[in-house]
C-alpha cells in the first residue's frame, strides 16, 4: 500500500472514530457509534500490520488472538453491576500500553529526536498515572480493604507538587537525550497515580472514571506521536478532550471542583453511626405500597445502585407497564451520577426497554416533583438525601440532588439503613411522607406487582 493511500486510509478511520463518538451522544443512535468505533479501531489496526515494517508476525497474532479473548471474556461474564470496575480496569490497560510502546520506541532507538523522546517522558508519565490510579479505583469500586486504606504522610501535598515538579524536570532532560530517566519517570508517575486516588472516596467515583478515561487518551495521544501514528493521535486526542468534558459534567453535576479532582483533593466522608436519627422510620409492605400505586395518577422511579446489584431493572419495567395499563404515569429520574459511573441508570434502564422519553434528567424533573403522588426510591441513597440542601459541612453540601422529599408519598427501597457511597446518614428516611421497604430490590417490586395483580 503507497504511503498517501495509507495516509487516506488512516484519514477514514478518523472519520469514523469522531462520527462514532457523536452517535454515541444518544441512547438510540449509541449502538451504531460503537460499531463505528469498533471499525474504525480495526481499520487502523489493518493499515498498522500492512504500512509498517513488522518482524515476528506470529507474534503480534498471538497478541492479537490473547486481546479478543480476554476482551470478549470481559463482555460475556462481567455483570452490569460491575461494569464501573470493568471501565476502570480497561483505563488502566490503556495508560499500561502507552507505557509499553514509549518503552520500546526508546530501547529501539526509534525515538531519536527532541520531541520524540520529550513525548516519550510525557506518555511514560500520564500512561502510569492512569494505570495505577485505575488499579486504585477497581480496588475502591471492588471495595477491597488494602484499596480502601488511606495513605497518609506529613506535608503530603507539598510532597506531592514536588514529586510532579521533579517529573515535570526529568522529562525536559529526557527529552535532550538522557534516556535512563525513563524508569525513574514511570515510577514517580506510578506513585502519583495512587496518591491522587487514594484519599477519593466512592461518591465521587463517577468523576475518577471519567477522568482517568480522559488520561488514558492523553496518553494515547502521546504515544501517537512517539511513533508518528497520525491516526493514534487523533483517536487519544478525541478520547482525552471527550474525557475532560465529561469530567467537567460530573464535577458539575456533584458541586465537585475540576482542580480538586485533577490534583486528588476529593475525600470522602468519614461513615459515622447515627442510629439515633432513625428511631421514627415508617415501615410499610408491598401490599399497602400496592393500595398508594392503585390511587397514584403519576409515579416516578428514582434508581439508584442498589437497583443494579439487585438486577430489578426489568422487574421495575414490568410493573411499570402495569400501571400504564391502569392509566397511570410513569417516569424514571435520573440523576447524572446515580450509579457509578456515568450514564449507569441509563444503560440499566434501556437493558429493560424502558423508552428513552420515559427517562427524565435531574433538572427538569426537580420543578414538577411536588405534582408526584409516589416516588419509588429504589436502592438510590446520596442523590436523594436532603442534607446536601440543608446542611454546609456535610461531605455532600451543594451536590444537586433528585429533590424527591417533595413528592406526596415517598417509597424508599432498600435493604437496610445503611449509608450511601459518601458515608452520611439520609434523613429523607424518617420524613413523615417516607415509607420503607426493606428486602432485595427485585423482590420488593415483584412483590409489589403481585400485589396489585391479586387485588
Amino acid at each position: 500500500m503507497t504511503s498517501s493511500l495509507t495516509q487516506v486510509a488512516y484519514v477514514a478511520a478518523a472519520v469514523l472514530f469522531i462520527v462514532g463518538l457523536k452517535r454515541m451522544s444518544h441512547p438510540r443512535t449509541a449502538v451504531q457509534g460503537n460499531v463505528l468505533g469498533i471499525a474504525g479501531m480495526g481499520l487502523a489496526i489493518l493499515l498498522a500490520l500492512v504500512s509498517s515494517q513488522l518482524e515476528h508476525h506470529w507474534l503480534i497474532g498471538i497478541g492479537l488472538l490473547t486481546g479478543a479473548a480476554v476482551g470478549i471474556g470481559f463482555a460475556l461474564t462481567v455483570k452490569m453491576t460491575d461494569m464501573p470496575q470493568m471501565v476502570a480496569l480497561f483505563n488502566g490497560f490503556g495508560g499500561a500500553a502507552s507505557v509499553l510502546v514509549a518503552a520500546a520506541a526508546l530501547l529501539h532507538g526509534t525515538a531519536d529526536t527532541v520531541s520524540s523522546q520529550t513525548a516519550v517522558g510525557v506518555s511514560g508519565v500520564i500512561g502510569a498515572i492512569t494505570f495505577w490510579g485505575s488499579l486504585v479505583a477497581f480496588g475502591k469500586l471492588q471495595e477491597l480493604d488494602l484499596f480502601n486504606k488511606p495513605i497518609e504522610f506529613p506535608y503530603k501535598q507539598p510532597v506531592t507538587i514536588g514529586i510532579a515538579c521533579l517529573m515535570l524536570l526529568m522529562v525536559i532532560l529526557l527529552g535532550l537525550g538522557n534516556s535512563w530517566l525513563f524508569v525513574p519517570i514511570v515510577l514517580l508517575a506510578s506513585a502519583i497515580g495512587v496518591i491522587l486516588v487514594n484519599p477519593i472516596g466512592g461518591a465521587d467515583m463517577p468523576v475518577v472514571i471519567a477522568l482517568l478515561n480522559s488520561y488514558s487518551g492523553l496518553a494515547a495521544a502521546a504515544t501517537g506521536f512517539v511513533i508518528s501514528n497520525h491516526v493514534l493521535v487523533i483517536s487519544g486526542s478525541l478520547v482525552g478532550a471527550s474525557g475532560i468534558i465529561l469530567t467537567r459534567l460530573m464535577c458539575k453535576a456533584m458541586n465537585r471542583s475540576l482542580p480538586n479532582v485533577l490534583f486528588g483533593l476529593m475525600a470522602t466522608g468519614k461513615e459515622r453511626d447515627d442510629g439515633d436519627i432513625y428511631e421514627n422510620v415508617q415501615i410499610t409492605t408491598a401490599d399497602n405500597v400496592a393500595l398508594m400505586l392503585e390511587a397514584a395518577q403519576r409515579v416516578v422511579f428514582v434508581p439508584g445502585y442498589g437497583m443494579a446489584v439487585a438486577q430489578a431493572q426489568h422487574a421495575v419495567r414490568n410493573l411499570a407497564k402495569l400501571l400504564e395499563a391502569q392509566q397511570t404515569s410513569v417516569e424514571y429520574a435520573i440523576h447524572p451520577v446515580a450509579g457509578r459511573m456515568p450514564g449507569h441508570m441509563n444503560v440499566l434502564l434501556a437493558e429493560a426497554d424502558v423508552p428513552y422519553e420515559q427517562l427524565i434528567e435531574m433538572d427538569q424533573m426537580n420543578p414538577t416533583m411536588d405534582n408526584v403522588d409516589v416516588a419509588i426510591v429504589l436502592g438510590a441513597n446520596d442523590v436523594v438525601n436532603p442534607v446536601a440542601r440543608t446542611d454546609p459541612q456535610s461531605p455532600i453540601a451543594g451536590m444537586p440532588i433528585i429533590d424527591v422529599d417533595k413528592a406526596r408519598i415517598v417509597i424508599v427501597i432498600k435493604r437496610s439503613l445503611s449509608p450511601g457511597f459518601a458515608g452520611i446518614p439520609n434523613p429523607l428516611f424518617v420524613n413523615s411522607n417516607t415509607w420503607m421497604l426493606f428486602g432485595d430490590g427485585q423482590q420488593a417490586v415483584l412483590d409489589i406487582t403481585t400485589a396489585i395483580t391479586d387485588g
